[in-house]
């Protein structure tokens, strides 16, 4: 009962700094999925990807009231776009995962930890310029799929949706407002996380989705509940405090997870 009144809370707090600044909060949980519930790293990816997937499949929908379906799919071209890349990148993040020592993970997965941390610091201040990176379409499809790629990667090696890089990178390249870049990534980081997961199932490691069933849909209840009060909070916490404190969280984290046995 006491694990279980832990998952579900540790859930709603990951949700809650996720929802504040539109995320899903997964690299927020993977470091509890390491620490807290001392999961070895392969199959705390493999979880954190299993809960990151059902918390993105609800935040869809519910960003409707603001993004809506034709909004959203009127920039299908980006949607594909960046899909070219991300879902190659994924299946090849999610084959070095399940190929690395458990060691070796550890310290990758710090690595990028510390990386999402910096990002969280510089690019989500990025403002939309109404336009895109690059004038020639060739050069931006390019740009456009080996961001996707790298992002796939990312994404499949943390068990995360990537909304923490994609927004930034919607924003860059593609010049559309943030709000606008949060539903698109949305878009983007479903399938692509559909392809790391199809991968890792052809891993032993993927067996302890059936062992901890009741637990993944524990923390992920509470990941969405705590998504949705993150959006109720937003606007009352300024950019200027969260992020730098969602960062410091990351880095903590990170030194953790590298110090880990």
């Amino acid at each position: 009962m006491i694990r279980k009144a832990k998952s579900f809370f540790a859930g709603a707090g990951i949700g809650t700094l996720g929802g504040l600044i539109g995320l899903g909060g997964a690299e927020f949980r993977l470091p509890l999925l390491l620490g807290m519930f001392a999961f070895p790293p392969l199959e705390a990816v493999i979880l954190n990807k299993a809960m990151s997937l059902l918390v993105v499949a609800s935040a869809l929908p519910f960003r409707t009231a603001t993004i809506s379906w034709e909004t959203l799919f009127a920039h299908w071209p980006i949607i594909v776009n960046l899909l070219a890349g991300s879902m190659i990148g994924a299946w090849i993040g999610a084959s070095w995962a399940t190929s690395l020592r458990r060691e070796t993970l550890f310290r990758v997965i710090a690595v990028l930890l510390v990386g999402i941390a910096l990002v969280l610091l510089t690019g989500h201040h990025t403002n939309a310029t109404g336009t895109a990176l690059f004038n020639l379409p060739l050069l931006l499809i390019t740009a456009g799929v080996i961001a996707g790629l790298g992002i796939g990667i990312v994404a499949a090696l943390l068990g995360v949706a990537g909304g923490e890089l994609l927004i930034p990178a919607i924003v860059l390249l593609f010049g559309v407002d943030i709000k606008l870049a949060g539903s698109l990534s949305l878009a983007v980081s479903l399938p692509t996380m559909l392809v790391s997961f199809a991968r890792y199932s052809k891993d032993s490691s993927f067996v302890v989705l059936g062992a901890n069933k009741q637990f993944v849909l524990i923390m992920a209840a509470g990941s969405v509940f705590g998504t949705w009060i993150g959006s109720r909070l937003l606007g009352i916490i300024p950019d200027t405090c969260l992020l730098p404190m969602l960062a410091a969280i990351l880095l903590i984290s990170a030194v953790k997870v590298w110090k880990h046995k």
